[in-house]
């Protein structure tokens, strides 16, 4: 059913109605890059790539190319100040979603477009607080919601972004440890394109009556995606992931969940079961599904990871 009901600000698209708008988009991908760029227990093939990315990549290609002629006319208009700035994507959704995926495929197909732009990805991961703070306030199980983030350091990188400041540095979270890690960054220095991934990119909070509040994280974004699927589904890829991480990075002992990999199957389902139901789906139902509305572009999933709908919000 599309969003809003009758009085959607978007337009939906069927599968097969989607595909067609690929064009003449070129696949530049293989199987090789594909294996590469798949997150884990996320089976995306080439198909989905042909019928659901190339379209979104022609898409995208018209918006930057707006933007860039937008900011050509406003150069003109300021009478040539100014400096050419990214074009900033924002993906949000849920744990479990495949949002590191889809991140990573548009980043690839982006970066090769025939004028060969650069393309940067950073997670909001990076802008959690380290655990010794979150610890410090009580929040470890709040780790992901809003309150989690340091929201003023992350809203600094993106001024620094868009104001087309060169080598700004982000921080870098490992999913090995846990945690934010100290004194390591990375350098985003001018890319054509920046592709910011994050639980909760399109939130917002309540504005102060004297309208001094900041800005929000989506205020930087020239276009947004939300994937989504239902409750169900994103149920079983949590747990389904959880064990097979229990297999595999889990052993390693410098693993911050080596625990569970010493425990039961019965039991690491039971705490996969608790950790999804009382922590990522609180966090989805209460903070980042509500951000849904405010996407550009909602990507919805069903079985297998497939898109089964896309909905386009209307001009």
């Amino acid at each position: 059913m599309p969003l809003f009901g009758d009085t959607s600000p978007y337009r939906r698209f069927g599968r097969e109605e989607w595909a067609r708008l690929r064009a003449d988009t070129p696949l530049t991908l293989d199987e090789a890059d594909l294996t590469r760029l798949r997150g884990l227990n996320d089976p995306i093939n080439l198909e989905e790539v042909v019928k659901i990315y190339l379209p979104l990549s022609r898409l995208l290609s018209m918006y930057v190319e707006a933007t860039q002629d937008l900011f050509r006319v406003t150069n003109r208009f300021l009478g040539g100040e100014g400096s050419k700035v990214p074009f900033v994507i924002g993906l949000a959704g849920s744990v479990a979603v495949g949002k590191s995926t889809t991140a990573r495929i548009l980043k690839a197909l982006l970066s090769r477009w025939g004028s060969s732009p650069k393309v940067d990805l950073v997670t909001t991961d990076g802008f959690l607080y380290p655990n010794a703070v979150l610890q410090r306030e009580g929040l470890m199980r709040r780790k992901g919601f809003p309150e989690s983030y340091d929201l003023p350091a992350l809203l600094e990188f993106l001024a620094a972004i868009k104001a087309g400041r060169g080598a700004v540095q982000a921080p870098v979270y490992s999913h090995l440890v846990y945690d934010v890690v100290p004194d390591e960054t990375i350098t985003i220095d001018r890319p054509d394109i920046l592709i910011l991934e994050g639980l909760n990119v399109l939130q917002t909070s309540k504005l102060p009556k004297n309208g001094q509040g900041l800005p929000f994280v989506s205020d930087f974004f020239d276009f947004s995606i939300y994937l989504d699927a239902d409750d169900e589904l994103l149920r079983s890829w949590y747990v389904g992931r959880f064990l097979s991480l229990r297999e595999t990075a889990f052993r390693n002992p410098e693993s911050y969940f080596h625990r569970y990999a010493q425990i039961s199957e019965g039991e690491a389902l039971k705490t996969a079961l608790d950790l999804w139901t009382n922590i990522n789906l609180v966090n989805l139902h209460d903070s980042i599904r509500p951000t849904r509305p405010r996407a550009d572009l909602v990507l919805t999933k069903g079985a297998d990871h497939r898109i089964v709908a896309v909905d386009l919000r209307k001009l």
